[in-house]
């Protein structure tokens, strides 16, 4: 049962080193503002919890994993200041799951577009259902995927992302999404691919908590510049979503 609230939900778990983050939103798990505020903040307070080993992201329901930036605050943004507000949100998440000192490993259990494949690509590892279908929707309306695009490219690479970003309307399925670097594993139904991620998590949580670290900083090596770049990006989205052509297709997406 998914949440009710405008705002969305944002609830953590703590199971033994393991430490669960779901968050849902009652438009597909959407994200508005407040949300993603919540989602960096919950990375930054774990990231220091001496007490966990590993993060699990995972969202509500079992049909979307996340359906990117919240149409009805899109359509709301009436200047370049609240358009890079909104945008740097996920620049902050991104950023938050980056610096995070523990590994954090997403569970996709259904369709993932715009922002949420930008979440994604920002996890250490994904445990993915077959049906995670993806899309980058942003060229349709307007926009691009500027801010997550750095996680895209480090983990994809830059001809996966153009193939992906330039059909906008097209979905790619779990299986490409595996063969691209983005998921780590797929698995044909929800409940088996819960009973490997709840072995691997626990097996993982065993490990030497300062190696997993150290590692993790390595693999991350090269992305300190993010901090600035993806705020950067934020606001470069932030003007497109005030032209002209994305207000029109936000508003016949909207009728």
């Amino acid at each position: 049962m998914g949440t009710k609230r405008e705002n969305g939900s944002l609830y953590t778990k703590i199971d033994g080193k393991v430490a669960i983050v779901e968050f849902g939103h009652p438009a597909g798990n959407s994200f508005v503002a407040e949300l993603l505020d919540r989602l960096a903040d919950a990375f930054h307070t774990l990231s220091e919890n001496q007490n966990i080993a590993i993060i699990v992201l995972k969202s509500e329901g079992d049909r979307v994993f996340c359906g990117g930036a919240s149409f009805n605050e899109l359509t709301a943004i009436t200047t370049l200041e609240e358009g890079k507000l909104f945008f740097s949100g996920f620049a902050h998440v991104i950023n938050a799951m980056r610096s995070c000192k523990k590994p954090i490993i997403g569970r996709v259990q259904g369709k993932i577009v715009g922002g949420g494949v930008g979440l994604a690509a920002a996890c250490d590892y994904v445990f993915a259902s077959v049906n995670a279908s993806i899309r980058l929707s942003e060229i349709s309306i307007g926009i691009a995927p500027l801010v997550i695009g750095p996680a895209l490219e480090r983990k994809m690479g830059k001809a996966a992302i153009s193939e992906l970003s330039f059909s906008p309307t097209e979905w790619k399925n779990a299986y490409w999404a595996n063969e691209k670097g983005l998921f780590s594993k797929v698995f044909d139904t929800i409940g088996e691919m819960d009973k490997e991620l709840e072995f691997f998590t626990s097996e993982l949580a065993r490990y030497n908590p300062k190696a997993l670290q150290d590692w993790k900083k390595v693999l991350w090596e090269g992305t300190s510049h993010w901090d600035t770049l993806l705020l950067e990006r934020a606001a470069i989205t932030g003007k497109l979503v005030l032209s002209e052509f994305t207000k029109n297709a936000l508003s016949k997406f909207k009728k």
